[in-house]
């Protein structure tokens, strides 16, 4: 049997207000390829499927529209899909009746019964070709405060802190439940959470703290669970030997993961289990300038003539450019360049960052007093502090003619 797993779509993203609605039907269609060439029989989504609690009706239609291309390529493929933190975890569950019957689990909270978690909907058989049940898929989606059993915050004298040993438990005892449905397969769990260990993408992923606690050792997952398909972090990476992998996010979502390698992961179910990243194109460029640290305007201007554009491409499709500049001049007229510049090069500014220089140290003592400083002064020195600059000929000027009329 052959197992795709993905997370971390964000479908309905914007990027300083550009749509990447785009991006994502590319992505979706070369997702709908592999599962083609590859012949794959099952694809686990984990976590993240959305931007936001709120998806446009485009985000849902591009959802829903690539299900429906993954059906008809392969119409007996199985498609389990879990929320993460970012999604609308009913509404990601509202369709369920009719995605069932199309083979398609859809879990977007924790469900419970009298007995404990409802592993009639919780674990999921996986049948191959022949229809025979060849493993089983423990969906576990983004876990919140209330999904915690015996959680209990600020709880101090345990060997681990309150909430690792609350997931810990939890995994356990669905695992146990599950070992005793699977009959000796395999079991395959989902989850949707930071594993310590793990590399996080610097200003890309949300924190998720709950008792001020972020993250839970990759061991929460017993090792009865074959492989653990893990979202939320969005660089590729396998943690425990590689039982326990963040297959990663489909494209760059921020300056932070330019440099990653985005796919997917494959796994070969036969006598083991044998991940396989696999690198999916990228839809669109993106570049930061300077690639690190930060450079005055003109040597970024010199870098972005080095980049191979075209007048002719579209818009949805331009390259996206993070900016970072060094202040050589008040950040007010370097942004207002940078805009002019933009407007005429083929690509879109995805962020700006402009950095002051040091501004040097005040003399000590005491600040002067109104009676012993000129209005000038006044001006310089709140210019200076602005702009990490001297204000110029023309700036005083204009504060001069701007004194006068008072």
């Amino acid at each position: 049997m052959r197992i795709l797993h993905t997370a971390d779509w964000h479908i309905g993203q914007t990027l300083n207000g550009w749509s990447r609605d785009n991006e994502h039907r590319r992505f979706l269609d070369s997702l709908c390829d592999l599962i083609i060439t590859e012949k794959v029989d099952a694809l686990l989504v984990a976590g993240d499927v959305f931007d936001g609690i709120n998806p446009s009706g485009e985000a849902q239609k591009l959802l829903y529209g690539a299900i429906a291309e993954f059906l008809r390529a392969n119409p007996r493929l199985q498609i389990i899909m879990t929320a993460g933190n970012h999604d609308p975890a009913q509404r990601l569950e509202a369709p369920e009746a009719v995605l069932n019957a199309l083979g398609v689990h859809v879990l977007g909270t924790l469900r419970r019964t009298e007995a404990g978690v409802d592993m009639d909907r919780h674990l999921i058989p996986l049948h191959d070709k022949s229809s025979g049940c060849c493993a089983y898929v423990l969906a576990v989606p983004f876990l919140r405060q209330a999904d915690l059993p015996g959680l209990q915050l600020g709880a101090e004298g345990g060997i681990e802190p309150a909430v690792t040993a609350a997931a810990r438990a939890l995994h356990l005892s669905m695992t146990e439940a599950a070992e005793a449905r699977a009959g000796g397969l395999p079991i395959l769990a989902m989850g949707h959470l930071t594993c310590a260990g793990g590399l996080e993408s610097e200003g890309a992923e949300r924190r998720i703290l709950i008792g001020g606690e972020h993250a839970v050792p990759p061991d929460i997952f017993p090792p009865a669970l074959s492989y653990v398909a893990l979202g939320h972090l969005h660089r590729p990476q396998s943690l425990d030997g590689g039982r326990v992998r963040y297959s990663g996010s489909p494209f760059p979502l921020s300056a932070a993961e330019i440099a990653y390698d985005h796919g997917v992961t494959l796994l070969d179910l036969n006598d083991g289990v044998a991940p396989r990243h696999i690198k999916i194109p990228r839809p669109v460029p993106m570049y930061r300038l300077p690639k690190r640290g930060m450079a005055p305007l003109a040597e970024v201007v010199a870098e972005l003539a080095t980049l191979e554009l075209s007048p002719e491409t579209e818009r949805d499709v331009q390259p996206f450019v993070y900016l970072s500049l060094l202040a050589d001049r008040p950040a007010p007229q370097l942004a207002a360049e940078v805009e002019a510049l933009i407007e005429t090069l083929p690509v879109r500014l995805a962020g700006l960052a402009i950095t002051r220089p040091e501004i040097a140290g005040q003399p000590a003592g005491a600040p002067p007093s109104l009676a012993e400083t000129l209005p000038e002064d006044l001006f310089t020195t709140a210019f200076r502090q602005a702009h990490g600059l001297e204000p110029d000929i023309a700036h005083l000027a204009a504060f001069r003619d701007a004194l006068s009329e008072t």
